[in-house]
């Protein structure tokens, strides 16, 4: 059985996370699993249905198991949902099975991108009761110490491509293979 670590993306929704995993893949000639796809799936509904019908708690519990599942592969990019690192026991599990990377921008960035992003408001539901780039900025600031945590490194997004991102990600990754790191 291989032991080959896996490659965790994390951030805030709108950071690139899923666009960038499915690159890193593409390059690294593996597979990228999205967390908040893998959750849809199993639940037969979109997070917005989920956060509806049974509140943040039974999306994180949805989202905790999605986790023990594609975590227990080996050598795949994971693209993680924006707060998949809240729960102690996820940033355990990332941090024991591989190497995370924080996206992060500013919220003015993140708003942009949300807002160029159609399926983002049908898909994903407000997670409290601020304006847009209040929430943003709230939710930030509160998960910063998680995605800080959880991390090997912190990836500045704010005004930078994919193709930059990816190889910066790519050059970290073999540092930390090289180095013999833990996750």
């Amino acid at each position: 059985m291989s032991t080959e670590k896996n490659l965790y993306l994390t951030g805030y929704r709108g950071t690139g996370k899923s666009t960038v995993g499915r690159r890193l893949a593409e390059r690294l000639q593996t597979q990228c699993i999205d967390l908040d796809d893998v959750v849809e799936a199993v639940a037969g509904k979109s997070i917005r249905e989920i956060f509806e019908q049974g509140g943040e708690e039974s999306f994180r519990d949805f989202e905790s198991s999605a986790l023990v599942e594609v975590s227990s592969q080996d050598g795949v990019v994971i693209s993680l949902g924006g707060g998949a690192i809240l729960r102690p026991e996820n940033r355990k599990r990332i941090s024991s099975r591989g190497f995370c990377f924080w996206l992060d921008a500013q919220p003015e960035t993140i708003l942009k991108r949300l807002r160029g992003d159609a399926s983002s408001e049908q898909r994903r539901p407000a997670l409290t009761d601020l304006n847009e780039l209040e929430e943003i900025r709230a939710m930030l600031t509160s998960r910063q110490k998680f995605y800080s945590e959880v991390s090997s490194y912190r990836i500045n997004v704010t005004d930078r491509g994919i193709g930059g991102i990816t190889e910066e990600i790519l050059l970290r990754w073999q540092e930390l293979k090289d180095s013999g790191a833990e996750g």
